[in-house]
């Protein structure tokens, strides 16, 4: 079954379901995804695989399996690059990484312009998002990206932009899910035409084991998404996974969400949403679940400094990660 789009202001889809990357570094994953009928893929700067991406896309193009307009990629503009000097260098590295003429979505990664090289004394600078944005502007009237939007903005951040925007956003990728849904915002972002585009869709199940991996402080989380018992009982219901069910909730209210695996049957687990529908009192329970700012997975406060920094985009915790 073919995955709903959403028509962006330009004309253009972007596939409800795409395939996360942050942490894929095998060409064989993408590969599954593909298979599978992955068709959007989302990948950044920070991930360091665009070139695999490239790779990999150049090869099913080449062989005839499938066109580039067939393939919505987006990337995202790092955290140290956010200034106006830098978004042209940066936009182009992505381009000669990902092998591509285009850009689907070009999104900034983060509010803050922000040299994470350093994350124990993270060195911010003044971040101006006006004059970014139109440098953005500037990218889509080259033809070097068909859309732009951002990630990990609040609500005051997308508005300043809207509000002097002559190519507005049309996305904004989030912290979303059952335990932080975010109405206000989200809301906000529907009312302005700009597709909230969900991470974390799933509560980030390895957080923890990737925080190891990083030598960083383990979260004390609470119940997993994926174990809470609203969720399981309804996933019972249906005879579908707890994974299908929160990607299914966010999904259903148009929310693009983009699931990363490496697992062949969670990939493609991940992809087949489109065979059921959560009734009414299914989307009151789950809505229910919400815990507001206590159910966030990660605040991206990577030291002091950026949680003091002024367009730090959330509440104000001392939790580091």
């Amino acid at each position: 079954m073919a995955v709903p789009a959403f028509t962006l202001d330009n004309g253009h889809t972007l596939p409800l379901v795409g395939f996360g990357t942050s942490t894929i570094s095998d060409e064989k994953d993408l590969n599954e995804a593909l298979k599978a009928g992955y068709r959007h893929f989302d990948t950044a700067t920070l991930y360091k695989n665009e070139h695999i991406i490239g790779r990999v896309l150049k090869s099913w193009f080449d062989s005839g399996k499938l066109k580039r307009e067939d393939i919505f990629v987006t990337t995202k503009l790092n955290s140290n690059a956010v200034h106006p000097d830098l978004v042209e260098e940066h936009i182009l590295k992505s381009l000669e990484q990902l092998q591509l003429d285009y850009i689907d979505l070009y999104l900034i990664h983060f509010p803050i312009y922000v040299q994470l090289e350093y994350v124990s004394a993270s060195v911010v600078h003044p971040t101006d998002h006006i004059a970014v944005w139109k440098k953005l502007e500037e990218q889509v009237e080259l033809g070097r990206t068909r859309a732009i939007g951002v990630s990990n903005f609040n609500k005051d951040q997308v508005s300043r932009i809207v509000e002097i925007a002559k190519i507005k956003p049309v996305a904004n990728q989030i912290e979303l899910h059952v335990y932080l849904q975010q109405p206000e915002l989200v809301n906000y972002l529907k009312a302005n035409g700009i597709l909230p585009i969900s991470y974390f869709s799933l509560g980030n199940p390895g957080l923890n084991e990737f925080l190891a991996k990083k030598g960083r402080p383990l979260r004390k989380t609470t119940t997993d998404l994926l174990d809470d018992p609203v969720v399981t009982k309804i996933a019972a219901k249906h005879g579908k996974s707890s994974g299908h069910v929160l990607l299914k909730f966010l999904v259903q209210n148009n929310i693009a969400v983009i699931p990363k695996s490496s697992n062949p049957k969670r990939i493609q687990e991940n992809i087949n949403l489109f065979d059921f529908s959560l009734d009414d009192e299914d989307v009151k329970l789950l809505t229910g679940l919400d815990k507001g700012e206590q159910g966030r997975r990660v605040t991206l406060a990577f030291s002091q400094t950026i949680l003091d920094h002024p367009e730090y985009p959330f509440p104000r915790v001392p939790r580091y990660i």
